[in-house]
């Protein structure tokens, strides 16, 4: 299953999902959605945008378990 970690890596650096979105320039209820993990199709550039604002690397908001 993949999941993501969004929830950890805002929670870590203590961002909220409002000034994400600020930061991103995507709406609320999607940053939303990928927080709570309710997204089904990722969009490559929705997750694009969500590392440079958070300057990290895809594997550390993406997780894959079995």
């Amino acid at each position: 299953m993949v999941r993501l970690t969004l929830d950890k890596l805002l929670d870590n650096r203590g961002i909220t999902r409002y000034e994400l979105a600020k930061r991103t320039g995507i709406r609320f209820h999607i940053i939303d959605n990928y927080y709570k993990n309710k997204v089904v199709r990722y969009d490559s550039d929705v997750l694009n945008k969500i590392c440079d604002a958070l300057e990290c690397e895809i594997f550390e908001l993406i997780k894959y378990e079995k």
